[in-house]
């Protein structure tokens, strides 16, 4: 995170609640997001997921207040949104872009027309606007693109078109609504890396709508999950995907890591492998691996790998190994309470 301690948050979101009218007269409103509190400091890629219905894009359209609240403030730079008028919403919107699931280009214009736009509607001389223009098209890596029609692009450069006039104005905001959703994994990838250039190049602070656990490992500082309106869980990526604490964190997190393996997974490695079962929980303040295995070493404890990996995020690594652990009992137990220190570690029954 590139943000100052000191500096206040760019985006802060306190006891916001958003009602929609229930879907037939007479039903209770529907209440989409629900006291939430939240902060996403400058110069961060902030991610919040959550599985659909959960709140993440109405909450993300509160934030430029393309939704109003019900209750609750939002202030985006220091200015409370919520007691803007029309022209001061209108000013607001210029630091703040925003990209799209399905790309919403004007398919009738070219690459260069449809960065154009959003220049020419906030008053930017032609002159400025083809020097922006260009640049941003080199940034993006579409510079031999400038005159092709949208309709001719693959969705991978439809969406860098999209990063590009979201970033027309030179915003201090990019929100990124489930903006990988729609592409196959290479190009996720590629646009992913785009928006973490964007952070880090650019100083551009990401607010990043997903419910693509691995794209909140590849390119956030921080993450939000969000369940039923609510936040449930908030922290450094590295420390959730490492200890998630809520159901549903430990279920996102279970399609990008290895946990514990399944009963019926558990069945079928114990036909294979004879011993005892022991998760080992690594963390990178902790005991190195090597140093761990040497205990059983130490101990005549026999062991192997049955399940789990090691994963890394941002210089950091963590995993979670299951072993089938073979030897005398004691030795075993006398194996496990030397590291117990060090390592956290279940049996696996």
């Amino acid at each position: 995170m590139t943000a100052a301690a000191t500096e206040a948050p760019l985006v802060e979101l306190r006891g916001v609640v958003k009602e929609f009218p229930g879907a037939r007269r007479g039903d209770s409103p529907h209440r989409a997001v629900d006291g939430v509190d939240l902060s996403v400091e400058r110069g961060e890629i902030f991610a919040i997921i959550g599985y659909s219905g959960a709140g993440k894009s109405t909450l993300v359209r509160l934030v430029n207040a393309l939704e109003p609240v019900t209750s609750g403030s939002v202030v985006v730079d220091g200015v409370d949104v919520t007691a803007l008028s029309e022209k001061g919403l209108r000013e607001l919107r210029l630091g703040i872009g925003m990209v799209f699931q399905q790309f919403n280009l004007m398919d009738s214009r070219t690459v260069w027309g449809n960065l154009a736009f959003p220049l020419t509607v906030a008053g930017v001389a032609k002159a400025e606007q083809q020097r922006r223009i260009s640049e941003l098209l080199h940034f993006v890596g579409l510079a031999d693109k400038a005159h092709a029609h949208v309709s001719d692009l693959s969705g991978g450069q439809k969406q860098r078109v999209g990063i590009a006039r979201a970033l027309a104005t030179n915003p201090r905001l990019l929100l990124a609504d489930e903006a990988t959703s729609a592409l196959d994994p290479d190009t996720t990838r590629d646009v992913l890396d785009l928006l973490a250039r964007v952070n880090r190049e650019l100083g551009i602070t990401v607010l990043l709508i997903t419910h693509e656990m691995d794209a909140v490992r590849r390119i956030a500082h921080r993450v939000a999950v969000m369940e039923a309106g609510k936040v449930v869980e908030t922290g450094a990526v590295l420390d959730v995907f490492a200890d998630p604490q809520h159901d549903v964190t430990r279920r996102f997190v279970g399609t990008v890591v290895d946990d514990l393996p399944a009963p019926d997974v558990v069945a079928a490695l114990r036909e294979r492998h004879p011993g005892r079962f022991v998760r080992l929980a690594f963390r990178s303040t902790s005991v190195r691996q090597s140093e761990a295995f040497a205990a059983f070493l130490r101990h005549g404890v026999e062991f192997e790998l049955v399940y789990g990996g090691i994963e890394e995020i941002r210089g950091s690594s963590f995993g979670n190994l299951t072993l089938a652990l073979t030897g005398d009992d004691a030795a075993v137990d006398a194996a496990l309470a030397e590291i117990t220190p060090v390592v956290a570690w279940t049996e696996v029954a």
